[in-house]
């Protein structure tokens, strides 16, 4: 069984270590290959996140959704419960960068209320690391999983990572884990079946 803290570890070393350069080559082929996503080409309502921590960046994966009249959202810690609410913003406000600093590191946008995940059509997540059997490992918060677990049919769920992240090994599934529909990195993309629906994606 791998251990999840030692390979938290290792990933978080090799994310580090990708040189900006190197970001912005897998940026641009992973956005190569949504624009080819046709479920990705007909959703309107995407929800996205703010690079932070060495994933994929996300820069131009929003401005090309504002280009294409897509409507974006973006996550925000909901401090009662622990999950995540989804509030859209605005492409002026995203040039702006009006966002605040969560205590985690990551930013986040300024509003009152958001609305539940199952409101967006496409819902692009960072990860840790993603196996052949689509279980995702996140930075261990557990925020995508709770928010998930509420929202069995919709959206469809699509993890960004750079080919080292993802793994050949099968990751040890916990009972409380939300699985994806798909994984891309810069050279790969894998498709995986829900149990809810196999013909999903």
């Amino acid at each position: 069984m791998t251990d999840l803290n030692q390979l938290r570890r290792e990933i978080r070393k090799q994310r580090r270590s990708v040189s900006l350069f190197q970001q912005k080559q897998a940026e641009l082929k992973v956005l190569q290959q949504l624009i080819k996503n046709p479920h990705f080409k007909h959703s309107k309502k995407i929800g996205l996140y703010l690079h932070a921590f060495g994933e994929i960046q996300t820069t131009r994966i929003i401005q090309h959704c504002f280009a294409h009249a897509k409507q974006v959202y973006l996550p925000m810690i909901c401090n009662m419960n622990q999950r995540l609410v989804w509030i859209k913003i605005s492409a002026q406000q995203y040039n702006n960068q009006r966002f605040s600093r969560h205590a985690l590191g990551m930013k986040e946008p300024t509003a009152s209320r958001g609305v539940h995940v199952s409101h967006l059509d496409f819902l692009i997540m960072p990860l840790l690391a993603c196996d052949v059997y689509g279980t995702r490992l996140g930075m261990g918060g557990g925020f995508y999983d709770r928010t998930l677990a509420s929202a069995p049919m919709k959206p469809i769920r699509v993890g960004l990572a750079h080919d080292f992240q993802l793994l050949e090994q099968k990751l040890n599934r916990r009972s409380w884990d939300q699985t994806l529909d798909q994984c891309i990195s810069p050279t790969q993309s894998y498709k995986f079946n829900r149990n809810f629906n196999k013909n999903h994606i």
